[in-house]
């Protein structure tokens, strides 16, 4: 008696393994990593982005520069700082201009002035932007800045010769 229970619960095991759908394996056979190094695990990339420290947060909250300072610096994208001036180009404040109090890089958002919202108590509190959602439309330049411009400009020639030196 005690047997055939065991008989059957063996092969509802099989059964159940035999049907059951197979993983298919993470990465297909010919695919190649670009960096051995590099994980492209999505858990490994999750955690090194939300326990980055500030300094790496700076660069990730980048923000695009709009056409005129584009065309101007020949920069795409620029790390946001406190007294740029922005227009929210996504979500419910939309088309909203405003010059930025905060970079808040704890919380990944920027606040803006005149972006804000009443509270039921009667304070004003900052709505939190992410910085993506933005274009910066006037940069505050100071020597830093001009020097990360300069460098990061596209159109200057990179490299050890200048074409005099080779001809």
């Amino acid at each position: 008696f005690g047997s055939s229970l065991a008989r059957d619960a063996e092969g509802a095991r099989q059964a159940a393994s035999s049907t059951a759908p197979r993983r298919p394996n993470r990465q297909p056979a010919a695919a190649m990593k670009v960096k051995a190094t590099v994980s492209s695990s999505r858990r490994k990339s999750r955690k090194a982005h939300f326990t980055a420290p500030s300094h790496m947060r700076r660069k990730i909250m980048s923000s695009m520069l709009s056409k005129d300072l584009r065309g101007k610096y020949n920069v795409r994208s620029v790390p946001i700082r406190r007294d740029d001036e922005v227009i929210i180009n996504r979500g419910h404040y939309k088309d909203r201009e405003g010059k930025v109090v905060q970079v808040y890089r704890k919380k990944w958002c920027i606040h803006i002035e005149r972006v804000t919202r009443d509270k039921a108590n009667g304070q004003t509190v900052p709505i939190p932007i992410h910085p993506s959602k933005v274009i910066i439309t006037k940069l505050k330049l100071d020597k830093d800045r001009k020097a990360l411009l300069e460098r990061k400009n596209s159109a200057t020639k990179k490299g050890k010769y200048t074409e005099k030196e080779t001809a």
